[in-house]
C-alpha cells in the first residue's frame, strides 16, 4: 500500500471492515450477515456490465478535476488498487489502464477560484468612499482660515503667511507618511498596543516640527497659529486612519464642513469661523487621544521584545516630501511663477483658481485609488489561480494595470468637470492643465501601487527627482504647466515601464 486506506462513506462503525473504494460495492466483504428477504438477497447479486462505470461514477470528482490520466492513477493507487485487482475486479491489464479510461469516460470539469478566495484584498467600497471625503474635506477648513492670511503683504505672489503653511504641509505629508508606515508595520505583526504607542509618540512630535517650522519661514500670528492648529489636525487624522476610524474624523470635520457651507452662502465673523475651526481641532485631537488610550489599555504588552528599524522608514519619508512638493507645484504653480517672472511682485489677481477644481478632484479620488490598490491585487491574484503560464500571466496583469489606470484616470477627470461646474467663476482646464493633472494623478497611483510591493526606494527616488527638477524649473522661471508635464510625464513613464515587468512576475503575489 502506497497510501493510508480511505473509509467508505457511511460505513466507518465499528462493526464494518475498511473498504477500498476502488473495490466494486457488490465485490466487497460485506458486513455481518442479517436476516433480510430471499427477494433483496438476490438482488444483491446483481453486476454491472461493466464495473468501471460505477467506478467512474463514484470517482467522478476526482477524474472531472484531474488534468491527466496520471493524476487519476495516482489516486488509485494511493487508495490501494494494485494491477491483479485490476485485472481480476476490471477486466484492465494495470491501473495506469484503469486510469485512462476514467479519464476518457468523465469530462472534465475544473474548479474555478473559490469565492473565499477568489478575493484576498478585499476593501470595503463605502469606506474607500468615506476616506475619499476625509482626505477631501480638510480643504473647506481654508475657506474658514482665509481672513487669518494678510493679502495685502505678498511673498512669492502668495499672500503673507501662505509659504510658511504650505512648508508646514510639506512637512507634515512627509513625517505622517513616514509615522504611517511604520505603524502599520507593528500592526502587520498583530501588535496593536505597539502601533498606538509609535503614533502616541510620533503625532506630537511631527506635529511640532511642522508648527516650528511654519514658525521659521514668518508670517502673520493668525496665520501662524492656523499653520500649528493644521499641524495638529493632520497629526491627529493619522492617527484615526492608521487605526481604522475613519468615522470619528468624519464626525470631527463635520463643524468645519457646516460652517464653511454657511461662509458660502452668509458673511460671518472671523471669531466665529475660528471657534468652527477649533471645534473641528478639538474633536479630532479627543477621538485620537481616546482610541490611542483604547488601544494602549485594551491590549496587553507581548512578552516578546521587537525592535523595528528606523531606516526603513526613510524612503517612505521622501516619498511623502516629492508627493507634497509635486501637489504643492501643480496647485500653486501658476501663482508662483508670475512672482519669479515679476521679482516677487505678483499681481495680486493672478491666483490659483483654474487649479482650484483641479485640486479638488484630486483629493476627492484618493479612496478611489486606495480602492483600485485592493482591486488590483484581487484580480491579480485571481489571474495566477487560472493562468496556465508565466507568459499569460503577465499578459493578463499587465491588462489589469492599465484597466485600473484608466479607471482611475477617467474619474479624475469626470471629478475635475463637476468640481469646474460647482466652483464659482472658475474656468475649465486646457488640455495641457488636464494633462498635467492625469500624469500627475497617474504618477502618484504607480508609486502608491510600486509602494505597496516593497519597491519604495525606486518610487521615492523617481518621485523627488521629478519633484527636484520641477521646483528648479519653476525657481528659474520655466513654465509651470510644462514643467508638470515633463516632470510628471517622465515619472509616469519610468514608474510604468518598472511596474509591468516587475508586477508581471508570480512571485511578487504570492
Amino acid at each position: 500500500m502506497s497510501g493510508p486506506l480511505r473509509l467508505v462513506p457511511d460505513e466507518a462503525g465499528p462493526e464494518h471492515t475498511v473498504q477500498l473504494r476502488t473495490l466494486p460495492l457488490k465485490l466487497r466483504r460485506p458486513a455481518p450477515p442479517e436476516p433480510e428477504p430471499e427477494a433483496e438477497a438476490e438482488e444483491s447479486l446483481y453486476l454491472s456490465a461493466d464495473p468501471l462505470d460505477e467506478l467512474a461514477e463514484r470517482l467522478r470528482d476526482v477524474c472531472a478535476d484531474a488534468v491527466h490520466p496520471y493524476e487519476i492513477a495516482a489516486f488509485l493507487e494511493s487508495d490501494g488498487l494494485s494491477d491483479e485487482q485490476a485485472a481480476l475486479l476490471y477486466g484492465r491489464p494495470d491501473a495506469f489502464t484503469v486510469a485512462e479510461e476514467l479519464f476518457e469516460k468523465v469530462a472534465r470539469r475544473y474548479p474555478g477560484p473559490s469565492s473565499e478566495f477568489a478575493n484576498p484584498w478585499r476593501a470595503d467600497p463605502w469606506r474607500c468612499v468615506v476616506r475619499g471625503l476625509v482626505f477631501a474635506l480638510p480643504g473647506l477648513g481654508y475657506l474658514l482660515g482665509a481672513n487669518l492670511f494678510a493679502t495685502t503683504r505678498m511673498r512669492f505672489g502668495l499672500p503673507s503667511g501662505m509659504l510658511a503653511l504650505s512648508v508646514a504641509t510639506l512637512v507634515s505629508w512627509g513625517f505622517n507618511q513616514a509615522l504611517a508606515h511604520r505603524s502599520y508595520r507593528w500592526l502587520g505583526r498583530l501588535r496593536r498596543r505597539e502601533a498606538a504607542i509609535c503614533l502616541a509618540v510620533g503625532a506630537p512630535a511631527g506635529a511640532l516640527v511642522a508648527a516650528a517650522t511654519a514658525y521659521l519661514v514668518g508670517g502673520p500670528l493668525g496665520a501662524l497659529c492656523f499653520a500649528a492648529g493644521q499641524s495638529c489636525y493632520l497629526a491627529a487624522a493619522t492617527v484615526l486612519l492608521v487605526l481604522g476610524r475613519e468615522k470619528f474624523l468624519l464626525l470631527a470635520l463635520a463643524p468645519a464642513s457646516v460652517g464653511a457651507g454657511v461662509v458660502l452662502a452668509v458673511d460671518v465673523p472671523q471669531v466665529v469661523r475660528t471657534v468652527v475651526l477649533l471645534a473641528s481641532l478639538l474633536l479630532a485631537v479627543g477621538l485620537c487621544v481616546r482610541e490611542l488610550l483604547v488601544c494602549i489599555r485594551g491590549n496587553e504588552r507581548e512578552s516578546v521584545s521587537l525592535k523595528l528599524p528606523v531606516r526603513q522608514e526613510v524612503p517612505h519619508l521622501l516619498f511623502g516630501l516629492a508627493c507634497g512638493a509635486l501637489t504643492l507645484i501643480a496647485g500653486l504653480g501658476e501663482t508662483l511663477h508670475q512672482a519669479v517672472r515679476t521679482g516677487g511682485d505678483a499681481v495680486q489677481g493672478a491666483s490659483t483658481t483654474p487649479t482650484g477644481p483641479a485640486m479638488i478632484a484630486l483629493t476627492l479620488s484618493l479612496g478611489l485609488a486606495e480602492w483600485l490598490l485592493f482591486r488590483y491585487r484581487a484580480m491579480a491574484v485571481g489571474a495566477l489561480r487560472t493562468s496556465h503560464t508565466s507568459g499569460q500571466f503577465t499578459r493578463r496583469t499587465g491588462g489589469i494595470l492599465l484597466g485600473c489606470l484608466f479607471i482611475y484616470l477617467t474619474t479624475v477627470a469626470a471629478l475635475d468637470a463637476a468640481a469646474t461646474v460647482l466652483w464659482p467663476g472658475a474656468p475649465a482646464l486646457g488640455v495641457p492643465q488636464l494633462a498635467a493633472m492625469l500624469l500627475l494623478g497617474g504618477s502618484l497611483w504607480l508609486a502608491l501601487l510600486l509602494n505597496a510591493f516593497g519597491f519604495s526606494w525606486s518610487t521615492a527616488l523617481i518621485c523627488l527627482a521629478a519633484a527636484v527638477a520641477e521646483s528648479a524649473g519653476l525657481l528659474a522661471g520655466a513654465d509651470p504647466i510644462a514643467l508638470q508635464l515633463i516632470g510628471c510625464g517622465a515619472a509616469a513613464l519610468v514608474l510604468t515601464s518598472i511596474a509591468g515587468p516587475a508586477l508581471g512576475r508570480t512571485t511578487q503575489h504570492r
